[in-house]
């Protein structure tokens, strides 16, 4: 229902109070496919199914979320009523275009660290009320959500940490308070403040915008200490830098670059004469 709400949504903001060349033209059956004009990775399948149910077309896919594809590849041929789907054109095209960018730049930050065991993960660094068609397609790229919402996992931040007096009394509050399955991850960028976060009872650690050297601490205070907290890397993460820190022996590695970051890949719509 949510994808639904949100594809009507984005057919009412480009047809309006209608499309002007429905008014003048007659209808007919067409086939029409998206064609690739770069490489690039698939995403979208999941929303374009739901289009297609929702406006009577018959869909034909000849690649799935995740797969790659390359420059010249038909990715889908769609048929169906000329106005429906001239009128759908663009909105077809800007779903596969934004979330298949998003895929394409995730499965090159996955394939950087594909044999380290690292994971990858996105932030909450979305476009307003797009995030869980962004984290749809951080997926579709190989890349694993970090949390969807304030209300899934309690991170204490820098400017959280500011308004609490003692982190310790603070702790053993939260863990009356929050739900059971809840983690609590803390932010750090110092090793103190790891050490100190992992004594209080942290889940998660971030080791934010750390060097090198000193997230390689953290990680050995970790293993000597506290084995079973998990700790992510984050900041200043991009594809030079993101192999180095997978190495320093972190579990994962946070970046909002592969959703803010993705140019747009290019497609383009055609009909079959």
């Amino acid at each position: 229902m949510l994808k639904e709400q949100f594809l009507k949504s984005l057919v009412v903001e480009d047809v309006g109070r209608g499309d002007l060349f429905s008014r003048i033209s007659t209808s007919k059956e067409i086939r029409a496919y998206i064609i690739a004009k770069s490489d690039g990775v698939f995403a979208g399948q999941a929303y374009i199914e739901t289009f297609a149910k929702m406006y009577d077309l018959a869909l034909d896919l000849k690649v799935n979320d995740g797969d790659s594809f390359i420059k010249g590849e038909k990715l889908l041929f769609i048929s169906g009523d000329s106005k429906s789907i001239l009128s759908l054109e663009r909105s077809i095209l800007d779903i596969v275009l934004h979330a298949s960018s998003i895929a394409t730049l995730t499965a090159q930050y996955v394939d950087a660290i594909k044999d380290t065991g690292v994971k990858l993960l996105d932030t909450r660094k979305t476009r307003p009320l797009l995030r869980e068609f962004e984290k749809y397609a951080v997926r579709c790229g190989g890349g694993i959500n970090h949390r969807m919402g304030l209300d899934d996992c309690l991170m204490l931040k820098d400017t959280h940490l500011q308004t609490i007096d003692n982190l310790d009394t603070f702790m053993k509050e939260v863990r009356q308070k929050i739900p059971f399955t809840s983690k609590v991850e803390i932010e750090c960028e110092s090793l103190e403040m790891a050490i100190k976060s992992m004594q209080v009872g942290a889940d998660i650690v971030m080791c934010d915008n750390m060097s090198l050297h000193m997230t390689k601490e953290v990680v050995n205070y970790r293993n000597s200490h506290y084995p079973h907290i998990l700790l992510e890397a984050s900041g200043n993460v991009t594809l030079e830098t993101i192999r180095e820190i997978a190495k320093t022996g972190v579990d994962a590695i946070s970046s909002g670059s592969i959703i803010h970051q993705a140019n747009w890949i290019d497609l383009s719509m055609k009909v079959e004469k």
